[in-house]
C-alpha cells in the first residue's frame, strides 16, 4: 500500500456544495477510482483557510497516475472547477505533501 496526501484549495462559502457533490460521488468515478487502485480516500476541509486534504491509500503508482486521463474524471474535474481551484485543464491546483511522521 502507498500512502498520498495532496492540498487543494476550496471557494469560499462553498463547502457544503462540495460535499454534496462528493456525498453524491457518481458511481463510474467511484468504480474508475477503485479500478485505479484507489484502497481510500478521504478528504478533510480546514475551515478557516479552505484547504482542502487529501488522503489515499493506492496500490499502484503507475495504475494512479492514468487516472488524470480518464473521461470521468475529465468530465468530474469539469463539474468540480465552479468549487475549487483549478488549473487551465481544469484539474484541481494540488500540492502533493510530503509524509514527516506515522505512529
Amino acid at each position: 500500500m502507498i500512502k498520498k496526501a495532496v492540498r487543494m484549495k476550496l471557494y469560499p462559502g462553498l463547502k457544503e456544495e462540495y460535499a454534496k457533490r462528493h456525498g453524491d460521488l457518481w458511481p463510474e468515478m467511484r468504480q474508475m477510482l477503485k479500478d485505479h487502485g484507489a484502497l481510500s480516500y478521504s478528504i478533510f476541509l480546514d475551515p478557516e483557510t479552505n484547504y482542502l486534504f487529501g488522503y489515499l491509500e493506492i496500490e499502484d503508482e503507475e495504475k494512479w497516475r492514468e487516472v488524470p486521463e480518464t473521461e470521468i474524471n475529465q468530465q468530474w474535474w469539469t463539474f468540480m472547477e465552479d468549487v475549487m481551484d483549478t488549473n487551465p485543464d481544469k484539474s484541481p491546483v494540488a500540492v502533493d505533501l510530503e509524509q514527516v511522521f506515522e505512529l
